[in-house]
């Protein structure tokens, strides 16, 4: 399946949410243009939209995800990694990664500026609606997962308009529901199922997070 624009694809998805227009939702991004999918879900739902910022760290010349950092500064490992090949990759890479971590937060903050950090009283007893441009990997996943974990919430719905078949696993483990309006085998990258892959410069998508309100239909 392909998508003239993220927000088509965000429209499509949004059509297939909206019993819960009247429960207490919230929208979370994990990724500017995820932000876009997103959006349209949040005018539909009536909801609040945010971000969840990832940056993921590879393993070098491997093409392997070793996993993500969060907006809150935690790390979570790549959950698909058995015991011994984790000890592995930390025992050869264990410098690289830290030097990673500090990279990754440091480039999270930066996007973040004053504002987009997202805050969990808002996600506190609502539906949380974890929403993707399109899953590659399980990687964000993880870190999302361990990022809600603590906060007390009614429900984890994840959606994406595409997904490989490892990412869909992963949502089944930590989803109490989920929406992928189609699985590849052979997941080629986000922006090859867009016709149309405009994503505006990350000041207006902070701009658009906080006039969603605004744009309620």
């Amino acid at each position: 399946m392909y998508f003239e624009n993220r927000e088509e694809a965000g429209k499509k998805i949004a059509d297939l949410v909206i019993k819960y227009r009247y429960d207490n939702c919230i929208v979370v991004a994990l990724s500017d243009g995820a932000v876009i999918v997103g959006e349209q879900i949040a005018m539909s739902l009536h909801c609040l939209l945010t971000m969840l910022l990832i940056e993921e760290i590879d393993v070098p010349g491997e093409g392997v995800s070793f996993g993500g950092v969060s907006s809150s500064g935690s790390f979570t490992y790549n959950g698909r990694f058995s015991t011994g090949e984790l000890e592995d990759y930390l025992g050869e890479y264990h410098s690289y990664l830290d030097q990673q971590k500090r990279e990754a937060f440091e480039k999270i903050n930066r996007l973040l500026g004053d504002g987009g950090i997202i805050d969990n009283d808002m996600l506190r007893d609502r539906i949380v609606i974890l929403v993707s441009d399109g899953f590659n990997s399980g990687s964000s996943l993880d870190v999302a997962a361990d990022f809600i974990k603590p906060i007390r919430i009614k429900k984890l719905v994840i959606v994406a308009p595409v997904a490989s078949i490892p990412a869909v696993d992963k949502m089944h483990i930590i989803a109490d529901e989920l929406l992928v309006l189609d699985v590849k085998s052979n997941f080629m990258g986000v922006n090859h199922y867009y016709n149309q892959n405009i994503i505006p410069s990350h000041e207006d998508t902070i701009d658009k997070i906080r006039k969603i309100i605004l744009n309620w239909k």
